[in-house]
């Protein structure tokens, strides 16, 4: 049973298997609810919460955002994937509440979206 996925299953009956701590060995194990299956876990994390894994904000999903009709433009904005003038912009709040706002720009030529090309990274 190979410890380095995310996720077990039995492999007796394919259901989902969950940590369980051996008390009486001081092991931790890997045992399905359904059947008696278990086997001993090589990795004793089972959970990691990795909180600043995100560096920069990204814009998300922005397909047609370009063309939403009630969201700001900046006509003098250029792109600097296609060098075309004209932007949708709309602002995000961080994933931490310690990040600022990020202005996104949304090309209305191409769909190319880019962050606020004045405000340094």
């Amino acid at each position: 049973m190979a410890s380095d996925e995310s996720i077990q299953f039995c492999i007796e009956c394919n259901n989902l298997l969950y940590p369980r701590a051996d008390k009486d060995r001081h092991v931790l194990l890997y045992a399905c609810r359904n059947c008696d299956f278990e086997y001993q876990a090589t990795d004793p994390c089972v959970y990691k919460n990795d909180l600043f894994t995100v560096t920069k904000e990204q814009s998300g999903v922005t397909e047609d955002v370009n063309k939403d009709i009630t969201l700001p433009r900046d006509a003098d904005v250029l792109c600097p994937s296609c060098h075309s003038e004209g932007a949708v912009t709309y602002q995000d709040q961080g994933k931490r509440k310690e990040t600022r706002m990020t202005l996104f720009f949304i090309c209305l030529k191409c769909g190319h979206a880019f962050v606020d090309p004045n405000v340094p990274q």
